[in-house]
């Protein structure tokens, strides 16, 4: 079988569907890519586990002519492949993939969409519902299977009768290989080892530097913590065009010595390991991987209100959940985590039996299903 996977960019791809390759590589596909090359902004990211790349111009915005160029440059590359599947993700790629591969489709080119989060939820300001829900129950038709990765997305196409079959899965899957709880000794060696104190509290954010991930939520939140411990230190994982007002922020708060940012980083796992607390300010999410990768390291986590979140934290119980912007109630949560570490290490055992039907070895076998299933 021979399968092209298309998503806006290549990071998208190596970043979210490895565990995707792993399984058609194991059934003996040839598995080939179609995106843009973005990799030289991605800290040494490499799509080197596929069989054929091709550097596609999408562009994010919907109206740049790149997307008219990368439009034909996919038609060929279609009509050149005999693909078995197309599998599409992003809404950009994902919209055009669609519309190019319908040819292919009625010579039986089978049609798969992933949507990582649909801009359609519950509490969406009404013009998304006005825009994107006509527009993704339409390209319903265009594909023959749906592939949500929160169970709203999934319910909400079920019930408002998505043309096409709607399967669901728990997000693309976290390494478990990669992410799992150390113990006491493990963690101080690390922090030594990275020049970080034993008794010092650490958090950790983790996203790419977008106006949606509100970072700037958590430096505000660091402003009260650090009148509880004065060293304490907030990393802020990721790149991306918020990086200079973030900067700007930190200075105004006065945290440059509380606030570190580590930019685009290769060795999250690190910094999971060593950390007593993950925070995420996002106004929207679909499935996050960074709330995974921390319930599977056993971290407690607070978070913003919003679909994805609240699919993977439940309140109490592995993490607390706290209003978008309220960044004083973040800062108690936190503070009550630092201050008890029993209940910091009920929460985190918590959060990891619940992530692992979340990693990849669980992933992999409901693709395995999707792809290979009666």
């Amino acid at each position: 079988m021979k399968v092209l996977l298309t998503a806006t960019v290549q990071s998208h791809i190596c970043q979210f569907h490895k565990p995707l390759v792993e399984v058609l590589h194991a059934h003996g596909c040839e598995v080939h890519v179609a995106a843009r090359n973005n990799l030289a902004e991605k800290n040494g990211l490499k799509l080197d586990f596929v069989d054929k790349v091709f550097d596609i111009p999408f562009s994010r915005s919907p109206k740049s002519p790149n997307n008219l160029k990368a439009k034909k440059m996919l038609k060929r590359i279609i009509d050149d492949g005999h693909y078995d599947v197309i599998h599409c993700n992003t809404p950009v790629g994902g919209i055009i993939t669609r519309l190019v591969a319908q040819k292919a489709r009625k010579k039986g080119t089978k049609v798969f969409y992933t949507a990582h989060g649909f801009h359609f939820y519950d509490g969406a300001p009404k013009k998304n519902w006005m825009v994107f829900y006509p527009l993704e129950k339409d390209f319903s038709r265009k594909c023959d299977k749906l592939i949500c990765i929160n169970e709203e997305d999934y319910q909400t196409a079920k019930a408002k009768g998505f043309r096409c079959q709607v399967e669901r899965i728990h997000g693309v899957g976290v390494d478990e290989k990669r992410y799992f709880p150390v113990d006491e000794a493990e963690k101080r060696r690390l922090r030594k080892e990275m020049g970080y104190g034993e008794d010092q509290k650490l958090i950790l954010c983790v996203g790419e530097l977008l106006p949606n991930k509100n970072q700037k939520m958590a430096i505000h939140a660091m402003q009260k913590i650090v009148k509880e411990y004065p060293d304490a230190i907030l990393f802020i994982a990721g790149n991306g065009p918020e990086k200079e007002n973030l900067e700007n922020e930190i200075k105004l708060c006065g945290l440059e010595n509380n606030v570190k940012m580590l930019g685009y980083c290769t060795h999250l796992q690190d910094y999971q390991h060593i950390c007593d607390v993950l925070v995420s300010c996002s106004y929207r999410e679909g499935l996050p991987l960074n709330i995974v990768e921390s319930m599977l390291s056993g971290n407690p986590v607070v978070a913003t209100i919003n679909r994805g979140h609240k699919e993977l934290i439940k309140d109490g119980e592995t993490g607390y959940l706290v209003q978008p912007d309220d960044a004083d109630s973040m800062a108690d949560r936190v503070l009550e985590l630092l201050a008890d570490s029993k209940r910091a290490e009920q929460f985190g055992k918590n959060a990891y039996d619940f992530a692992m039907g979340y990693c990849f070895t669980s992933v992999k076998k409901e693709l395995e299903d999707i792809y290979f299933g009666a």
